[in-house]
């Protein structure tokens, strides 16, 4: 099986979809192969429109943010949206593909990195500086899986910015417009399109229409067993991961 999960750093739903995320690869691992696109959800405020949400300015998106929040159980501090507004996603998207360019894992530890950066710490990641201090922490996290220097050099690079713009067209051209989103289907075939945050169970049933062979996957025995498979861990996730489905 494969996924592609569709997503921008800066999309709330998408942090709040990670307990899903999370359970899911670890239900399945060694029968899924997955990869990120980076959606580039707010180039800039002078052409974002969300007419779903009827958000047009940043002020606005704060509520969204606790929504997400009180949907999901996951931690978000929405104050960054009347503190240091994030002025566009490109720039963090562009991060993750050049973190991709080292390995698929080094974009999971990045893109992680900045959903918590700012979810939960209030830090404008559409800063450069910001940006730095996350390759920073994450080098130092896990010195064996990415480069500092190469990913500040490709950072800035036309081949991570190509990369970034190949998916914000593939994502046009699928109209996915919203995050998360996530295309199931085998190799070489179409695929199920599924668009927006929803329960476990709920992914487990989109699953299953494209290969119910694979059943429900397994469940973690206990905490430390997932802990061992995911070091750093919100409650909600683990909750999720244990039974208590939210």
């Amino acid at each position: 099986m494969e996924i592609v999960y569709y997503t921008d750093p800066l999309c709330c739903w998408s942090w709040a979809f990670e307990p899903q995320w999370r359970l899911l690869r670890y239900a399945f691992a060694g029968q899924l192969a997955w990869r990120y696109r980076m959606g580039g959800m707010l180039r800039s405020w002078t052409d974002y429109q969300d007419p779903v949400n009827s958000i047009h300015r940043p002020a606005q998106m704060g509520p969204l943010w606790l929504q997400a929040h009180y949907v999901s159980g996951m931690p978000v501090d929405g104050r960054i949206w009347t503190e240091d507004q994030p002025s566009s996603s490109w720039p963090a998207c562009v991060l993750v593909k050049a973190a991709e360019a080292q390995s698929l894992l080094a974009a999971e530890l990045v893109l992680r990195r900045l959903r918590q950066a700012v979810m939960t710490e209030r830090r404008n990641i559409s800063r450069e500086e910001v940006l730095h201090e996350i390759i920073d922490t994450c080098a130092e996290e896990s010195p064996d899986v990415i480069d500092a220097r190469r990913l500040r050099r490709d950072m800035g690079g036309e081949e991570a910015r190509m990369s970034f713009m190949d998916d914000v067209k593939n994502a046009r051209f699928r109209q996915i417009g919203r995050f998360p989103a996530l295309v199931i289907r085998r190799p070489r075939t179409a695929g199920t399109l599924m668009i927006g945050w929803r329960p476990f169970d709920a992914v487990l049933k989109t699953l299953a229409q494209v290969a119910p062979e694979l059943g429900s996957g397994r469940r973690p025995e206990n905490a430390d067993a997932y802990v061992a498979f995911w070091p750093q861990l919100t409650t909600p996730e683990l909750k999720l991961a244990l039974g208590a489905e939210i």
